[in-house]
């Protein structure tokens, strides 16, 4: 089964960290989504989840 794209329609970079706030990727990660390996796209996936957990401890 195809890794899905964790995008949610909200496409802004916080100017200060470089990440999405809609689905916490950064640029790099957002970019090489669609050549990325279902192994890299999971990868992808944890730093993203990683991200969000600790913009909610903020």
């Amino acid at each position: 089964m195809a890794v899905s794209s964790p995008c949610i329609g909200i496409c802004e970079l916080d100017p200060q960290k470089q990440i999405c706030t809609g689905c916490f990727r950064n640029p790099d990660e957002i970019g090489a989504w669609g050549s990325a390996s279902d192994g890299q796209k999971k990868r992808i996936l944890q730093n993203a989840e990683t991200r969000r957990q600790q913009s909610d401890k903020n």
